[in-house]
């Protein structure tokens, strides 16, 4: 069975790498996950050579086509609906359906670091672009109380707005707004290669040392925020191992092996 990942470019990406040394661990020796760089103008015809080929279960979707597919597909799970973005598409009785399963991973991970969320905790969330929005539905469905600050307030209080039914959800005009935070989470590309000495966190701004830090950045592995942060003595996460676990998700939906059976093994491939 065939598995791919659609986006454009794909080229950098570390999921084939994990995905079949979990098809290896498990038994799965003839299922393979590939590469499938796919332009906006030839994803019509990829979705159709995922519907009819019967070598293909699934893909997964990332930039810039986890709003374009959604259109085409038969079926969207209820968080992939509310989050208005596919990353996890499993083709069953002739139906392609749309899943999410970022959000998952970054709660996997944030507990797999040593931050339970539970409800009454604050958190801060640094930018509003579409990571943010899974990010800011997972902290809701926790019951944590989220502030949104990004440089285009307009799109923080939309998304505010938008996750608003789930919780309590603001916007905020700059850091120094936020109180006293728990948790602390980087949306942005900020310190991302190749921008390697850039920080969303302000350098007039002390970092609390309280709050756990996690920055949805993995490379490189230890960002500016991040050393801002372990110099002010907070505990901090990069988002590496999110990648494994929104993976190991995405792997159970197609093959049905519990995501935890997988996860470490993903976590290893990665290094």
């Amino acid at each position: 069975m065939r598995i791919g990942l659609i986006g454009y470019p794909v080229q950098h990406s570390a999921s084939p790498r994990m995905q079949n040394a979990a098809f290896a661990a498990v038994g799965l020796t003839e299922w393979t996950y590939e590469l499938w760089p796919t332009p906006l103008d030839a994803l019509a015809e990829r979705l159709r050579e995922l519907r009819k080929n019967h070598h293909i279960g699934g893909c997964n979707v990332t930039i810039p086509h986890k709003q374009n597919v959604l259109g085409a597909l038969d079926v969207l799970s209820d968080h992939a609906r509310m989050l208005g973005a596919v990353n996890t598409i499993v083709k069953r009785d002739g139906q392609l359906i749309g899943h999410n399963t970022d959000w998952l991973g970054f709660l996997a991970d944030l507990r797999f670091n040593g931050f339970e969320p539970v409800g009454g905790q604050r958190a801060l969330v640094l930018g509003a672009g579409g990571s943010a929005r899974g990010i800011v539905y997972a902290l809701l469905k926790c019951g944590l109380r989220v502030h949104i600050v990004n440089r285009d307030a307009a799109r923080a209080h939309s998304l505010a707005h938008d996750l608003h039914p789930l919780g309590t959800v603001s916007a905020i005009t700059t850091m120094h707004q936020a109180g006293a935070i728990d948790l602390i989470i980087n949306c942005t590309s900020a310190g991302m290669d190749p921008h390697l000495d850039t920080t969303p966190w302000p350098l007039d701004l002390p970092f609390p040392r309280q709050a756990f830090l996690y920055d949805l950045v993995y490379k490189p592995r230890q960002t500016v925020l991040i050393q801002q942060a372990e110099a002010a003595g907070a505990r901090c996460a990069g988002g590496i191992g999110m990648l494994a676990e929104q993976g190991a998700a995405a792997f159970e939906l197609w093959t049905g092996v519990p995501a935890a059976q997988v996860a470490p093994v993903m976590r290893a491939a990665l290094g």
